[in-house]
């Protein structure tokens, strides 16, 4: 009896028990989205009738249906936002997302049927429950106001459908129950320009009684030192005593951590969400969990890429012979890229997303970056996580806070180079700073240690006033509760930064 007792508790067999849930979960949400697709034209090109009464549905799936990135699936997409129906999901498809989550390239139209905003809905209240089970937190917290600084409500009409931010699409379907709680008020959701959104916000901040506030973490640190600044206030606490917890997203936290701290008279629980505008993929279920929780049972299905040479040229382009993973074949520890199924209509859709599960019997992940937000130019494999752990260490040594930064991989005098350009207020000795940085990065990356000794001599640092990153993005029309400063900077936008900087530095 003892020795069956101690099988069940092994740590193997509760990650074989996990991994086969996970698997069972996932399958259910595949079949049921090849059924539904059945009739519409991209299921009817790719045999999805055939392959849901398959076998071996995944390999059949994946042998039979090629991934698509954005410009693959566009036509198809296109053809559903003129007006056509049941082009990859059924019926008409009411709401399309802008997707510009960073300052580069143009605007994506993903869309948004019915059945993803319920997806999102659901997700979000799973996360609201994860949340009041937190002693921590005041119950009474949500029953406080919750500030979502997001996208437009006041979406775009073509006569056929709506465009606009997800979040001003998920906002503008608040449930009729809950709109007296969320705030800014619909009147000013529907204000279209940003810098006069944050006016209302700003004017309006004392009328409200925050509890919860969700954003973008460079926006939302924006807002509080404006209201801090408006009201003459010590902290936001002096105007919001209630605000307890802050759910944010898209981009890791650390880097804003230490500077909204500062904002605030009292600790707040940080909570992190992935949302994209393809979906809810994920969420912190308790505030010292180390990742965020995957979602496998709301109308989505992964795939898993190792991003790997084996996988992904140096420019973090898919290659054709790349090997795709499900939910049972994952390790820890491993960065994968996203392909992704879902009720929106996307079909092995590649969102750029590399992630990392922290363990497969939670299936805990944390972002890792993009694929093209990484610089490997000679092998040195540098990613945005190296990146942020790296300059939170150097700020921190040097006593400064730095919001934004972003690198540049080039060419100098025939080799490769590193170019940082780190937004901070307060001058600090450039050469120390740098070598400390430098330092901090080979000891996270033995890749990059590898090559600093050989093809990778020259390193380069710009400090520039955190504003300037802002302006930048202003700059390029490119301001929104969605917008977020690539970490990495590649093709025209960079050569539109380098002129936007020059030679200046702090």
């Amino acid at each position: 009896m003892s020795l069956l007792s101690d099988i069940v508790k092994s740590p193997l067999l509760r990650r074989v028990s996990a991994a086969a849930r996970a698997q069972a979960t996932q399958m259910k949400v595949l079949k049921r989205l090849l059924l539904k697709a059945g009739n519409t034209a991209f299921g009817q090109e790719y045999h999805f009738s055939d392959i849901v009464f398959s076998d071996h549905v995944v390999q059949e799936y994946q042998k039979l249906v090629p991934w698509h990135d954005y410009e693959k699936m566009h036509p198809w997409w296109q053809r559903a936002f003129d007006g056509e129906k049941s082009v990859t999901w059924p019926g008409n498809i009411k709401f399309f997302a802008l997707s510009s989550g960073t300052s580069e390239g143009s605007s994506k139209y993903i869309p948004v049927t019915s059945q993803t905003i319920k997806a999102i809905r659901r997700a979000s209240i799973k996360q609201v429950v994860a949340a009041g089970r937190c002693k921590a937190i005041p119950k009474d917290c949500f029953a406080k106001h919750s500030l979502v600084v997001g996208g437009s409500t006041d979406l775009n009409f073509n006569g056929t459908n709506y465009s606009g931010d997800l979040s001003g699409i998920t906002t503008s379907h608040v449930p009729f129950w809950y709109e007296p709680f969320t705030k800014p008020e619909p009147a000013i959701r529907r204000t279209k320009n940003w810098a006069e959104k944050l006016d209302e916000i700003v004017k309006n901040a004392p009328r409200w009684d925050v509890g919860i506030i969700a954003g973008v973490p460079a926006w939302i640190q924006i807002l509080l030192e404006r209201i801090i600044k408006e009201y003459d206030l010590n902290h936001i606490h002096d105007i919001w005593p209630n605000f307890m917890v802050y759910v944010h997203g898209g981009v890791s936290i650390s880097p804003y951590k230490d500077s909204l701290n500062k904002l605030c008279g009292k600790p707040i629980t940080y909570w992190d969400s992935y949302l994209a505008s393809e979906g809810y993929f994920a969420y912190q279920t308790k505030p010292d969990a180390p990742g965020m929780k995957m979602i496998l049972n709301t109308g989505v299905f992964y795939e898993f890429v190792p991003f790997d040479e084996n996988n992904f040229d140096a420019d973090g382009n898919l290659l054709a012979n790349a090997h795709f993973l499900t939910i049972k074949d994952v390790k820890p520890n491993v960065e994968y890229a996203l392909l992704i199924s879902t009720c929106s209509g996307a079909w092995r859709y590649f969102i750029g997303d590399v992630i990392e599960f922290l363990n497969t019997t939670k299936f805990e992940i944390k972002i890792i970056g993009r694929t093209k937000h990484y610089l490997s130019l000679c092998g040195e494999h540098l990613s945005v996580d190296n990146m942020n752990a790296a300059l939170i260490d150097t700020c921190k040594k040097f006593g400064i806070i730095s919001n934004e930064y972003t690198v540049i991989g080039h060419t100098h005098e025939g080799r490769h180079a590193h170019h940082w350009y780190v937004g901070t207020d307060r001058l600090v000795d450039k050469e120390t700073f740098k070598q400390f940085l430098d330092q901090r990065i080979c000891e996270l990356n033995d890749d990059y240690a590898v090559e600093r000794k050989h093809a990778l001599p020259y390193i380069f640092l710009t400090f520039l006033p955190n504003e300037k990153f802002n302006e930048f993005l202003a700059l390029k029309g490119k301001q929104g509760g969605q917008i977020k400063f690539p970490r990495v900077l590649k093709g025209s936008i960079k050569d539109d930064w380098e002129q936007f900087v020059g030679k200046e530095s702090l």
